[in-house]
């Protein structure tokens, strides 16, 4: 089996992962600019300042993804080139830098895929109250607008927001994110409503505009497993379930939030303070949603949290392995022993994946599906020159192989998008883990090398995957 060509072979990175020229070009302050700079908030106090240069590169890293035969490119906007305080003037070197990388990757063939947020928030709206603000909510759809009538001529696929489970989580409950709060669960729950109506009023925007592209949202997909058959450890993962997952796309796919979560949030007197206009927004906007994007990394092993054990609440402990109870105590995580894990401790699971995938259909129905980040951090040895991360090839190679089982039995699934495109920084860890097809070296000027998943993908991408599996 080939993929189809209409299947898109693609690539992922985010503007302050990336770009660095954090005060060129009229750009305003983030969020992330303010918070990185926090001592110990990152590793080794790492910051995006400079990040890997795209800002100045960005000619150069297109035609190393055009080489690789890219077909599609997924990059975010930085809402603070855009709109500098977050309101009022459009900056005009924003727009044009955007325009630059757009009219590149046409220039190439490589279709854009724009990212409106991922995670920088202008700091002007941080210190108005972020996004348990609803005037953060209101900012965020004129950004949008802004950005829909600068490129809609040629951006046709968006996604609104990238990971609110992240940004929110981190942000809320374990101050591992600006505002740095801890354990605030109802700013937690008022961030997320506030994000959703974001979200549906932006779609209804871009419908308006009858600029017949296709738009969606990015949503972590760690689909949630008991570690056995026990009826308490099937509960917890249902509520994992349900509070990592339905109650983020219940609301962008159903247009309505579940049941359980409001009679949870009832009960422990953390309703959001919800409009009944906005709510009539989120279940409106919920059928013009074009598809779905899901970044897929690992799934979550359940039990019933059976101790007094709560949440070790702090950025040092945000890791993304498992060993921690759920926010609420409910349930925690497990690392068994009959799995496989990264360095970091990360589970590779492209069988979970794909059953994540069925489990999804099943609740939701067949709708368009883009996965829009999967792959795998590691330390890449460099051996006489070559750039040996055969690892990321063998993670990448297993996961497509999920994507064509899925594909197969009629998920209906259009492209596949690696994390990353090219070695970025991480939010919290510095550069201390690589991601990228391309290889940066910070000992030589930031120069750009290709490793060997480099070639393998290009190969993959060539030949439309027809020999995966083999």
């Amino acid at each position: 089996m080939k993929f189809a060509h209409d299947f898109l072979f693609g690539a992922a990175s985010a503007a302050y992962q990336v770009e660095g020229g954090w005060d060129e070009g009229g750009k305003g302050v983030s969020n992330w600019d303010v918070f990185s700079k926090i001592p110990g908030k990152t590793f080794e106090n790492t910051n995006g300042d400079v990040a890997v240069d795209h800002y100045h590169r960005w000619k150069e890293d297109i035609a190393l993804m055009a080489e690789m035969g890219l077909e599609s490119y997924r990059f975010s906007i930085a809402w603070t080139r855009i709109l500098p305080e977050g309101t009022g003037e459009v900056n005009p070197q924003g727009i044009a830098f955007y325009n630059q990388i757009i009219d590149e990757c046409l220039r190439y063939g490589i279709v854009p895929f724009v990212t409106l947020y991922h995670w920088d928030l202008p700091q002007a709206l941080e210190a108005a109250g972020g996004w348990h603000s609803k005037q953060t909510a209101e900012a965020f759809v004129r950004y949008a607008e802004v950005c829909f009538d600068a490129f809609g001529d040629r951006v046709k696929h968006w996604i609104t927001f990238n990971e609110m489970i992240v940004f929110c989580r981190h942000g809320y409950l374990a101050g591992a994110h600006p505002p740095g709060l801890i354990d605030d669960k109802k700013a937690y729950f008022e961030a997320t409503h506030n994000v959703i109506t974001a979200h549906a009023r932006a779609v209804m925007a871009y419908k308006a505009r009858r600029q017949f592209g296709e738009i969606g949202i990015t949503h972590v997909f760690s689909p949630a497993f008991s570690i056995d058959d026990s009826p308490e450890n099937i509960a917890a993962a249902e509520h994992v379930n349900l509070m990592d997952t339905h109650w983020f796309y219940a609301p962008v796919l159903k247009g309505e939030y579940p049941e359980a979560v409001i009679d949870y949030l009832k009960r422990e007197n953390l309703t959001p303070d919800w409009k009944p206009e906005e709510l009539d927004d989120i279940c409106k906007a919920a059928p013009m949603n074009d598809f779905l994007g899901l970044n897929y990394y690992q799934p979550q092993r359940v039990m019933k949290n059976d101790t007094s054990e709560t949440l070790n609440l702090s950025h040092e402990t945000v890791t993304g392995a498992p060993g921690s109870p759920s926010f609420d105590g409910v349930a925690k995580t497990v690392k068994m022993e009959d799995k496989t894990y990264t360095k970091w401790g990360w589970e590779i699971a492209p069988d979970a994946f794909l059953e994540g995938l069925r489990m999804l259909r099943q609740r939701y129905g067949n709708m368009k599906l883009y996965i829009t980040e999967n792959g795998l951090g590691d330390e890449d040895p460099i051996i006489d020159g070559v750039i040996c991360d055969v690892p990321r090839i063998r993670y990448i190679e297993t996961h497509l192989n999920a994507v064509k089982q899925a594909i197969k039995e009629g998920i209906n699934l259009k492209g596949y998008f690696a994390w990353s495109v090219i070695d970025l920084l991480s939010w919290l860890n510095g550069f201390k883990k690589q991601y990228g097809f391309i290889y940066v070296d910070h000992a030589d000027g930031l120069k750009r090398k290709k490793k060997l998943s480099f070639y393998w993908y290009q190969h993959i991408i060539a030949t439309r995957g027809e020999g995966l599996g083999k």
